[in-house]
């Protein structure tokens, strides 16, 4: 059982979803304290945003199939669907740009995206390594108020089952 999940692009969730990529670039939030994004947690579920343009826009050319399937599998208004968990197997912050975009196989953020996301505020980013799990079944839940904002972390109201869940090659 588990109930804390990391809100990301829809697109991005489903790059990890069909294992496309293995691993998520983070600054922060806005409503996260002080701005700065903190690795909490070592395990939570994907919660897909979806903010088309944006993520349009912030993805590489070759990638929008996957961006496409990302909004075909949107859930309803006032829904969240929770379908896939990842594991974090490492941690690292990287404040060397050159050594950031070294690692433009291994995730669909264009290299615009990535050069923006690594310059805001202070140089650097997160890059958390996972381990993708598809949950045995697909769950929706009621996108509460509590959910809402532009924050990493949201504790979920109630434990969804992880139990029977595969790993995505």
């Amino acid at each position: 059982m588990l109930n804390i999940a990391f809100k990301e692009w829809a697109a991005i969730c489903e790059a990890l979803a069909c294992g496309r990529q293995r691993l998520i670039l983070r600054k922060g939030g806005i409503h996260e304290e002080g701005g700065n994004f903190r690795p909490e947690h070592a395990r939570f579920w994907l919660y897909p945003t979806h903010f088309h343009e944006q993520q349009q826009a912030g993805i590489k050319l070759g990638e929008h199939a996957i961006l496409e399937t990302a909004e075909a599998n949107r859930p309803p208004a006032g829904f969240v669907r929770m379908s896939h968990f990842v594991d974090v197997t490492s941690v690292d912050y990287l404040q060397d740009l050159d050594e950031l975009l070294k690692l433009d196989a291994e995730h669909i953020w264009s290299e615009a995206t990535v050069r923006q996301r690594f310059a805001y505020r202070t140089p650097g980013l997160y890059v958390l390594r996972v381990n993708v799990f598809r949950a045995a079944e697909v769950i929706e839940i009621p996108e509460e108020p509590d959910y809402a904002g532009c924050k990493t972390w949201v504790p979920l109201k109630m434990e969804l089952p992880t139990v029977g869940a595969k790993g995505v090659a």
